[in-house]
């Protein structure tokens, strides 16, 4: 099977109407914290709470006029975290919930689809993003024949027919297809801890960290970045998944739990909240591949957005890819032609962590923190992840400033 697009849906990206143009004006995140760590005892709706409060009273919208909650989840235990949580942040009962499953995508697209109801029409205000709580999933099991549990470590992301490979597995097979070799995927993982840990001492995160309250204490940072790993140290890690392969441990991200949301609405409520400034979503796109690749699923999503917006990579300013692993970032970033120096300029999940459901709306986090740090208007942004199953989700946004 090839890689090219299986299928894909996309926004066009002229701008719409003022009162139908997609616009982010706030957001936030916990801090991404290892699974079974700081904020182990907090359940998926606990740590996305806070954040919903927070950012209604920054972006001065009332509880009541929010049209709907939007949140992406993977691993969750169901029931609709979106309408736990935005009932457990105190919104009315009125407000209603949606949480959506595109696994590693779920926080992206749930942005994603809060911009297109937002394209839709009727100037409407949401909360969308994305929440994962890795320590306190539930365990999964299938039922035998006489009715007792067969558990099992993850879901089934496609027909077996198809391969259905480990996440580890098919970064191998990318690493191998795309001829990504051991010593870049090891440099690009170094790099992503030394941008972080560099971030977070000069107070990069501080603006979008919601801290969170746990039994032990009030949690407000990032605990996974080492600011002592070397080249060295990345060498001795044997490979992880396949024998004689070179994804490892150190260059693979580690599972992680946090929350992250945003407030989109259209260009003029924005300016009727008295908004200053935020990300417009000028276009979106989801593609679908082969599942033995599933690691390239961004670039082939990112690659058409491109195309159909009439964007060169050379033009995006800034660029936000999950580090699931290095090796499919690496052969992704390869593909677009964007040099891996520029994107991820505070670091990835290889350093945060990837909590599956939570990390594209992270990427939109980091974006709008990283286009208000410039100031520039005009400054286009690009959101990239890949997607368990042979898929991969984009976003094209630029920061405006939209009040005057």
């Amino acid at each position: 099977m090839g890689t090219g697009p299986v299928n894909t849906d996309s926004m066009p990206a002229e701008l719409l109407p003022p009162d139908r143009q997609p616009v982010i004006i706030g957001a936030r995140r916990t801090p991404v914290c290892r699974a079974n760590g700081a904020v182990k005892d907090l359940r998926a709706h606990q740590l996305l709470a806070p954040l919903l409060t927070q950012l209604l009273a920054e972006c001065h919208v009332s509880p009541e006029d929010v049209a709907d909650v939007v949140v992406g989840n993977a691993v969750g235990g169901g029931g609709n975290v979106a309408r736990l949580a935005l009932l457990e942040a105190g919104l009315p009962v009125t407000v209603p919930g949606l949480t959506v499953d595109r696994q590693c995508g779920s926080g992206l697209d749930a942005i994603v689809l809060a911009a297109r109801l937002v394209a839709a029409g009727g100037n409407p205000v949401y909360l969308a993003g994305g929440v994962e709580s890795i320590s306190t999933a539930p365990l999964r099991a299938h039922r035998n024949d006489d009715g007792e549990p067969n558990f099992f470590p993850r879901a089934q992301f496609v027909p077996l027919s198809f391969g259905d490979p480990d996440m580890g597995v098919a970064a191998e097979n990318v690493a191998a297809r795309f001829a990504v070799g051991r010593d870049r995927q090891d440099a690009f993982a170094l790099a992503s801890h030394q941008r972080s840990v560099a971030a977070a001492r000069a107070g990069h995160f501080d603006g979008e960290i919601t801290p969170v309250e746990t039994a032990n204490g009030t949690v407000s940072r990032d605990d996974g970045p080492r600011p002592g790993l070397n080249a060295a140290v990345l060498k001795r890690f044997p490979a992880a998944f396949v024998q004689g392969g070179t994804v490892t441990a150190g260059n693979s991200c580690f599972d992680a739990d946090a929350a992250s949301a945003v407030v989109i609405t259209s260009l003029q409520r924005a300016r009727d909240l008295g908004a200053t400034d935020g990300l417009l979503v000028l276009a979106t796109d989801t593609a679908g591949v082969d599942p033995e690749l599933l690691g390239i699923g961004a670039a082939v999503a990112g690659e058409r957005l491109l195309a159909t917006a009439g964007v060169t990579a050379a033009s995006v300013g800034l660029v936000e890819f999950n580090e699931a692993f290095a090796a499919q970032a690496l052969a992704c970033l390869d593909h677009l032609g964007i040099d891996p120096h520029r994107a991820n300029v505070d670091g990835g999940a290889l350093a945060l962590g990837h909590a599956y459901g939570a990390s594209g709306a992270v990427l939109v986090t980091r974006l709008l923190a990283q286009a208000r740090s410039t100031g520039e208007p005009g400054l286009l942004a690009l959101a990239l992840i890949s997607i368990a199953g042979g898929m991969g989700t984009a976003a094209l946004l630029r920061y405006e400033i939209i009040t005057g």
